[in-house]
């Protein structure tokens, strides 16, 4: 600490400002208002986010235009179910408070949000999550759907899966509330089909060094100042986070996907053409 820096475990890889780290936790194990910084993973080290709990775009608050970033990644079938997670994963880990506690209107803290390591069993790739199974089961149910619904279509091994973000706005009885989308991500999946386990081993490479990529492109839009939700007061938190689960307190978001021949193949073309070059060496 002489240093000013806060050393975390050697396992972490990553030092902190003392300016830059959340308020000390209370008594009770919470934090104050302000969140810290987000971890996510690259190539095995932690990235730092900057806070952005708060509003910084003042346009934005007048007007919400709802962000699209659109990924792509080309993956065999057994890859298709950790390749998703990892992606949605590290997206809602930038997109999670640990739970408010209300004092009174106005005054609330925040707890603590876990993290923990995954390892992929068919890819060469390690990342990180929020630790709450609830939210785990509930990415690993909507992939499992996404991944069952691409191997049954008939379509070539093309599909899209969408996370989507949302707030509610409350409209008179007898409308139901209005759901207005602030950012969506997209992520388009091509399939491709491998002859034989040199080929599989070469792909558990590429792809993980691909993953690695699109995690550092999360990484840096997370860390722009764009619009999130105005922090809620007790009456609304229900229009802006997902209260449901007990230990982590995710923005609210929906996944949908696609499965669709219309989304081209030149990513796949992309992983041939390295499977073979990288065999020609």
């Amino acid at each position: 600490m002489a240093d000013g820096l806060f050393h975390a475990p050697r396992s972490l890889g990553w030092d902190v400002p003392r300016s830059r780290l959340p308020p000390v936790p209370g008594g009770d194990g919470s934090f104050r208002a302000k969140a810290g910084p987000r971890p996510a993973l690259e190539a095995g080290r932690v990235l730092l986010c900057r806070p952005q709990l708060e509003t910084p775009c003042p346009r934005a608050q007048t007007a919400m235009n709802c962000r699209a970033e659109v990924l792509e990644v080309s993956v065999e079938g057994r890859q298709i179910e950790e390749a998703m997670l990892a992606v949605l994963h590290t997206i809602l880990l930038h997109r999670s408070t640990g739970k408010f506690h209300y004092k009174k209107e106005g005054t609330y803290s925040i707890g603590t949000v876990g993290t923990q390591d995954v390892d992929c069993d068919f890819i060469d790739f390690t990342y990180a999550r929020v630790s709450s199974e609830e939210l785990d089961r509930a990415l690993r149910k909507a992939v499992g759907e996404f991944k069952d619904a691409l191997r049954y279509s008939g379509s070539d091994g093309i599909g899209q899966i969408s996370l989507e973000f949302y707030q509610k706005k409350k409209s008179r009885w007898p409308f139901s509330d209005e759901c207005i989308p602030w950012e969506v991500w997209t992520i388009k999946v091509n399939v491709v089909n491998l002859a034989n386990e040199q080929e599989r081993q070469i792909c558990r490479e590429k792809v993980g060094e691909k993953l690695c990529e699109k995690i550092i492109n999360i990484v840096e839009v997370m860390n722009r100042h764009e619009y999130l939700p105005k922090m809620p007061t007790q009456s609304e938190v229900d229009n802006v986070f997902d209260t449901g689960l007990k230990d982590v307190q995710p923005y609210l978001y929906k996944i949908s996907y696609q499965i669709t021949d219309s989304l081209g193949s030149s990513v796949t073309t992309t992983m041939r053409r390295l499977i073979k070059d990288t065999l020609a060496l």
